[in-house]
């Protein structure tokens, strides 16, 4: 859909590194101008008065199933989901079926999921040894990133190994494009999760003895080292323990191109929480202690942690209520509640808005290389927008999240933090509803092209 124009009057402004009062006035799509007492003649008005209104946020690790596995989610849904949420770009994993690990199957679930898109989209493909060569065709063809499944994950997809990750490295240095990392090693996944299952147990915290943090700073080391002999961009997503976050702070401190997201769940939640959640609460890699999820916020704070995502990963309801904790899948929705989730933490001092916008919009902007268009309130950038009020206490329950699966770990959580709008290039896409899909593939700008 074509962007539209729109005044959004009398809120309070929220980028990175600022909050100040202004309006904003999009126009075709794009924002035309920013300033105090702004009026244009036939133009729609939102006021928003007392709200704070932010960069739409931008969620860069989604996995919405579709296509192959539309019982879960579909496209659909899962950008209704992440309107209602205040996200207005998601970047989508490629471990769908079939698996997105070639120019022509890009393109493929690019006609797919466009017709469906409330909200504006990227797209990853997948890393292993069998597409190598197609790295550099794919990331001119719009691929956002790269995924890399060290670890077992949904669609059974295949580790690549050290050398194929070194030659993409190697190859995508010059496009500026990364690779995203689920960084596990699967011998010692494979080798602690006999141990435990040989010893009987089948309580939730099973799983998180059965992957423990050896098994991800081990591969986030072989991932940092990589990258330095290589100067590709290397990316750690879902990272979730303070051994692993002090890799990588070592690694950048040496002028490493590593860089890492963390996600709410474990801000939120540590493993002492399974025996509640139960499988609910299975996640890979898996909940971690007290002193990890404190290490992660001091992550936050110094900037080591550059984004945070939901790592939305939907799953029928009754495999997330299975009892046998072997047998039920990892994952859970996610990207509905990201952002309010991490507003509330600014609502109550935990850290700043400004943070929140950094780690959600302008840091996964720059990362994937979409920061001509998205992630701030600027001038000439897209009128993607999240019109929000941090006075307003909601409740997240099941029934009144917009994904096909209707079931989070969150359920009952108070925030203080209400979505009123988003905005996708000047359209409206939820404003206590879901509206019609406005969203479009966005591309990313190659360094090469830049230079």
């Amino acid at each position: 859909m074509q962007g539209s124009n729109l005044l959004v009057s009398g809120g309070t402004l929220v980028t990175s590194d600022s909050v100040f009062k202004a309006d904003v006035y999009i126009s075709d799509g794009r924002i035309a101008k920013i300033g105090r007492g702004l009026s244009v003649e036939g133009t729609e008005v939102i006021d928003a008065s007392g709200l704070f209104v932010m960069p739409g946020a931008i969620d860069a690790h989604v996995h919405m199933r579709d296509p192959g596995l539309v019982e879960k989610e579909d496209f659909g849904t899962g950008t209704a989901a992440a309107a209602a949420g205040g996200v207005t770009t998601v970047l989508e994993m490629p471990n769908t079926l079939p698996p997105v690990d070639s120019v022509e199957r890009l393109k493929d679930k690019e006609r797919l999921l466009a017709p469906k898109a409330v909200v504006d989209f990227g797209l990853y493909a997948v890393l292993h040894d069998g597409n190598a060569g197609e790295v550099e065709a794919l990331a001119e063809s719009g691929a956002v990133g790269f995924k890399a499944f060290l670890g077992p994950t949904t669609g059974n997809i295949p580790p690549p190994s050290d050398a194929t990750i070194f030659e993409a490295l190697n190859t995508l240095k010059r496009t500026g494009v990364p690779i995203a990392f689920h960084a596990e090693n699967p011998s010692l996944v494979n080798y602690y999760t006999n141990k435990v299952k040989s010893e009987g147990r089948t309580d939730p915290k099973a799983h998180c003895d059965s992957r423990p943090p050896i098994c991800e700073t081990e591969a986030v080391n072989r991932i940092g080292f990589l990258s330095s002999r290589s100067g590709g961009k290397a990316h750690i997503v879902h990272l979730s323990t303070g051994e692993a976050l002090r890799i990588v702070a070592e690694y950048r401190a040496k002028g490493t191109s590593l860089t890492c997201e963390t996600n709410p769940q474990y801000l939120t939640m540590t493993e002492d929480d399974m025996e509640r959640l139960g499988a609910l609460g299975k996640i890979n890699p898996p909940l971690r202690t007290s002193e990890d999820q404190a290490a992660l916020w001091e992550g936050i704070a110094s900037g080591f942690v550059e984004s945070v995502g939901s790592d939305h990963a939907p799953h029928l309801v009754a495999e997330k209520r299975n009892p046998n904790i072997w047998e039920a899948p990892a994952g859970f929705v996610g990207v509905e509640t990201l952002l309010p989730i991490m507003l509330d933490f600014a609502a109550r001092g935990r850290t700043s808005i400004q943070r929140v916008t950094a780690l959600l919009s302008s840091n996964p902007a720059r990362l994937y290389n979409i920061a001509h268009r998205k992630g701030e309130i600027r001038e000439g950038m897209d009128g993607d927008l999240a019109v929000v009020d941090l006075s307003e206490e909601v409740v997240i329950t099941a029934e009144k999240l917009h994904s096909k699966q209707k079931i989070t770990p969150f359920e009952g959580r108070r925030v203080k933090a209400a979505i009123k709008y988003t905005i996708v290039r000047g359209n409206v896409v939820f404003d206590g509803e879901v509206k019609r899909p406005a969203g479009e593939w966005i591309r990313p700008i190659l360094q090469a092209a830049r230079e």
